[in-house]
């Protein structure tokens, strides 16, 4: 039967390495490791040595997704991605989905309010582009309409915004053409044309 022959500290914070018969086997975390019980000189059947390689490697990945989770918020649709990129298995991606959601680093309601203030504040959108973002983010149409309608967005004002941004291209411009370059700009920007013909008149 395998035997435990030394359990080391690694470099990396939270980190050991387990030694069976004198070759190194696996790494884990310190979590797992005291709740296997495990101590050096010990023998472990091999079948306990597997689910133990499992379960560490489950909770490496379930800790890099809570560091990915928690530079911004997140929408289930980008955890599920950052799992396809991985190479992370459906069990071991739904434990981490579950794991988000209870420390409530997944909320696609709250990710879905985050992502309209900042591109309000610092990059702003039409409630179309705003619309197509969230739904390339994987949010259900509901959940958008809810929290653009919450928001109170103010369609006008933040076309205007765009445009005195865009204003030094058209200063030597005459009225027609300005008038028509700005009303383009705003069309591709995803704005109706009853809001571009306020803004621009």
């Amino acid at each position: 039967m395998p035997r435990i022959t030394a359990i080391k500290k690694q470099k990396r914070e939270g980190r050991v390495s387990i030694y069976v018969d004198g070759k190194f086997a696996f790494g884990t975390d310190l979590e797992t490791l005291v709740r296997s019980g495990l101590k050096v000189e010990e023998e472990v059947p091999e079948e306990t040595l597997d689910r133990l390689r499992r379960t560490s490697d489950e909770q490496k990945y379930i800790n890099k997704a809570l560091q990915f989770a928690s530079f911004r918020p997140r929408s289930e649709r980008e955890i599920k991605d950052w799992c396809k990129r991985k190479n992370v298995g459906v069990i071991v991606e739904k434990k981490i989905i579950k794991k988000l959601t209870k420390l409530e680093l997944l909320n696609d309601v709250a990710f879905t309010r985050w992502w309209v203030r900042q591109r309000s504040e610092f990059r702003p959108r039409s409630k179309r582009q705003l619309k197509a973002e969230l739904f390339q983010k994987g949010i259900e149409s509901q959940i958008i309409d809810l929290v653009i309608s919450s928001e109170g967005l103010d369609e006008i004002s933040i076309a205007r915004k765009l445009l005195e941004k865009q204003n030094w291209k058209y200063r030597n411009l005459e009225e027609k053409e300005r008038r028509q370059k700005q009303s383009e700009y705003l069309a591709r920007k995803g704005y109706d044309w009853d809001t571009i013909k306020e803004v621009v008149d």
